[in-house]
């Protein structure tokens, strides 16, 4: 009976919080997501850590596979790694808290949880192996009339939210189980919920940010990107972009083309004397207008003390440098390196480490096992008009602090641009802009969108959905859109949430383990 307990549980937990994800979701759920797991360790389970480790690692599957199963659209193999590891890790996490817990008092064992679970996700928007999807405060993707304070916080304030109305809620069942006297906290729970959610509806009421209008004008083509985009050559993706703009009368814009929408690789160091520049200048001249595309760009090395650690060997003492970038056609050629790749399709992860002993096979998407090599930096684009354009690739724009190094920079506005049709019509691309829209928050800028197969749009400040193009559909968005400079809390100050975290992290180990010596 009790092992039947343990896996209602287990199950009870992974249901909820697979199904308050975003864009499908019920948001409400992930309240209380974690009760369960939080009345799992409180049971004499905890006294068996193997068999907690199973419930655990049950519940987070169930959420892994439900929110991110559509992963095996691209890759089968990329979807089991990223779920189970993933599951791991959170399941790893939980059992920390169970067993740091049992030598603490309760309310430094829930300042504890909180703190872990927020170091956890910190850890997985910087390692090697980063997959931060599930990171708990993107859950409000779709839900942005709740999360207008995401311009203080980021989406770290969402997950501290979120764990803290679960552990409030499970309080205030434990009191009623025990028949306790339920009220001050429920009021407590009113409050925590309360003040968050009428705080934003207030910003998002009253908030009112203006700034130079500007034309842009956002194309996205529909290619497969499996079977047809990288067929086409550089110059029948030229004459595709050209006679769109002939066709609808483009002047003064700025441009918006895809994620390697030019897939044809061009020597970096040459670009400016290629058959493409010669032809991008082309529109730039009839059209009056800037033109930001994707680009594959790439270098050959031959002096090895030049290598990078993303270099690629090839033979006779050369090595490859491959870029998945971003240019910018204006009064002259800028350039940005995609730096935030994807895991086991465009980098080997810890490649000194692994390459030795699996070699260098990467994921085959589209033609390329090779290791992209990335920015240092960020970079935003300068465009003749005056202002900054901020050149985001694809998987880049599910990084908050990361987002706002092009805000520091000066950026004025935000143009992602991305390829989403690896996951087909699932969740996948579904979730990929819902995540867009945070960052228009913690922003607080404008985004214009361009996906060749996906959902291209226009975001505007408050993470509003002002037009867009469905998936699976060819099209354009002609929008005069403002560019603004405000600087948020978030933007200057960052994840100050995770580093409060982590130091209250370090004094409660200290605490914990000055508690075993003790003893």
């Amino acid at each position: 009976m009790k092992s039947l307990k343990y896996l209602l549980l287990s199950c009870l937990s992974g249901i909820f919080l697979g199904l308050s994800w975003p864009t499908y979701g019920l948001t409400y759920l992930i309240f209380i997501g974690f009760v369960p797991l939080f009345i799992l360790i409180k049971t004499d389970l905890s006294n068996y850590p193997l068999k907690l480790f199973g419930c655990l690692f049950l519940s987070f599957l169930l959420w892994n596979t439900i929110s991110t199963n559509w992963l095996f659209h691209a890759s089968l193999a990329g979807m089991l790694f990223a779920i189970i590891v993933n599951s791991a890790l959170m399941s790893l996490t939980f059992m920390l808290f169970s067993v740091v817990s049992k030598r603490i008092n309760e309310k430094l064992s829930y300042i504890f949880m909180i703190s872990l679970w927020i170091s956890f996700e910190k850890f997985h928007l910087i390692w090697d192996f980063s997959w931060p999807w599930l990171n708990l405060g993107n859950v409000f993707s779709s839900k942005i009339e709740l999360i207008q304070w995401y311009e203080y916080t980021g989406t770290f304030g969402g997950t501290l939210w979120i764990i803290l109305i679960n552990i409030l809620i499970f309080k205030v069942f434990e009191d009623y189980s025990n028949k306790k006297n339920i009220t001050k906290k429920c009021t407590v729970l009113l409050v925590f919920f309360a003040l968050p959610v009428t705080l934003s509806k207030y910003i998002f009421e009253t908030i009112d940010i203006k700034g130079k209008p500007t034309d842009f004008f956002i194309v996205q083509p529909n290619i497969d990107p499996y079977n047809d985009k990288y067929k086409a050559s550089n110059f029948d993706n030229y004459l595709y972009l050209y006679n769109i703009l002939k066709k609808n009368k483009v002047k003064d814009h700025t441009i918006i083309a895809p994620e390697t929408f030019f897939s044809e690789g061009i020597q970096k160091n040459s670009f400016r004397h290629d058959e493409l520049n010669r032809r991008l200048q082309i529109i730039k001249n009839e059209f009056n207008s800037e033109i930001l595309s994707g680009i594959e760009l790439f270098e050959i090395i031959y002096d090895s003390t030049k290598i990078k650690d993303y270099s690629n060997q090839l033979n006779n003492g050369r090595w490859l440098n491959l870029f998945n970038s971003a240019t910018f056609i204006s009064d002259k050629i800028q350039y940005y390196n995609k730096s935030k790749l994807v895991v086991g399709v465009e980098k080997m992860p810890y490649k000194k480490i692994l390459e030795p002993i699996i070699g260098g096979s990467l994921m085959d998407f589209g033609g390329s096992t090779y290791t992209r090599g990335y920015e240092d930096s960020r970079k935003n684009f300068s465009s003749i008009n005056k202002f900054k354009i901020s050149p985001i690739i694809c998987y880049e724009s599910i990084y908050g602090e990361y987002v706002t190094e092009y805000t520091k920079g000066g950026s004025n506005i935000f143009a992602i641009i991305t390829n989403d049709g690896w996951w087909d019509n699932s969740q996948g691309h579904k979730q990929h802009i819902s995540y867009s829209r945070l960052r228009a928050i913690e922003n607080r800028r404008n985004i214009v969108r361009s996906a060749n197969t996906g959902i291209s749009a226009m975001i505007n400040y408050k993470g509003q959905i002002i037009n867009e193009i469905g998936y699976g559909q060819e099209g354009f968005i002609k929008e005069n859109i403002e560019l603004l400079d405000d600087l948020t809390f978030y933007v200057r100050y960052g994840d100050f949430i995770f580093r409060i975290s982590f130091f209250f992290l370090i004094i409660i180990f200290l605490h914990y383990f000055a508690t075993i010596l003790k003893r």
